[in-house]
């Protein structure tokens, strides 16, 4: 216990605050969660108390991304200009770590990005329909407030960039490795920056709100290959269903 405040009170941002708080209580045998079995989504807001929220938060992700309103969005520019340094199984996902320095502006506020993670099939929808691969670009400001940009895959030629990044991905749960690619982050985006926008939540315990989604609506390629490379290193699919929009305005 001494050891899990000592490094949450090193951590430069809310986002890896919680990722390796779920790590560690999945390593200390609490509130273990996960994709299939008794840890399931839909059982995580019986969990643990701080994981209520997943089941009763009214601005849950993922959701499918439907009924839009033309708001005529400001356009995205992120500056990802850092290199990656670690890459890391994590037992839920892989995830690449990324140095300072890239950031993404959204509402006149700076978030850095802090890292960038995968899951299969994709987590949002669009329209109906669910994409092969979804990957997830967290990123924070200074008070710790989350923006997460989305990007979804579909099938059909191999992703070179992808292919730097799987070269290195940590076969075991919580191994995890040097990853030092220059501009992967950038590498992995497509030309086309246009995007949805919603109000929502991390899609993993304890799924806080308040998070700021944008999703990309140009994929980009896999190959079949490289999405059951991933699957087969997860061992299952590891994506939260769809949750209920209610009310929420989703703007494009």
């Amino acid at each position: 216990m001494q050891n899990r405040k000592k490094i949450t009170s090193t951590l430069l941002s809310t986002s890896v605050a919680l990722a390796l708080l779920s790590t560690l209580s999945l390593a200390e045998g609490k509130a273990h969660w996960g994709y299939t079995g008794h840890g399931s989504p839909e059982a995580w807001g019986e969990l643990a108390p701080e994981y209520k929220i997943c089941s009763t938060g009214k601005n849950q992700s993922p959701i499918n991304v439907t009924t839009s309103l033309d708001a005529d969005l400001a356009a995205i520019a992120p500056e990802y200009t850092s290199a990656s340094n670690e890459i890391l199984n994590n037992g839920h996902t892989v995830q690449v770590n990324v140095d300072a320095g890239s950031t993404l502006k959204v509402d006149g506020i700076t978030f850095e990005l802090k890292q960038f993670h995968f899951h299969t099939p994709s987590e949002n929808h669009i329209d109906g329909k669910s994409f092969p691969l979804e990957a997830h670009f967290v990123h924070a400001d200074k008070e710790g407030n989350l923006a997460v940009l989305a990007l979804m895959f579909e099938e059909g030629e191999e992703n070179k960039a992808l292919s730097k990044v799987w070269e290195k991905m940590p076969k075991a749960a919580n191994e995890k490795g040097a990853l030092k690619l220059a501009d992967i982050s950038a590498a992995l985006l497509p030309k086309n920056k246009d995007y949805y926008r919603f109000n929502g939540s991390l899609t993993t315990p304890p799924c806080s709100e308040g998070v700021r989604w944008l999703v990309l609506k140009t994929p980009v390629s896999v190959s079949k290959a490289q999405v059951e490379a991933f699957l087969h290193t997860m061992h299952h699919p590891n994506n939260r269903p769809i949750q209920t929009t209610n009310a929420r305005m989703i703007v494009k």
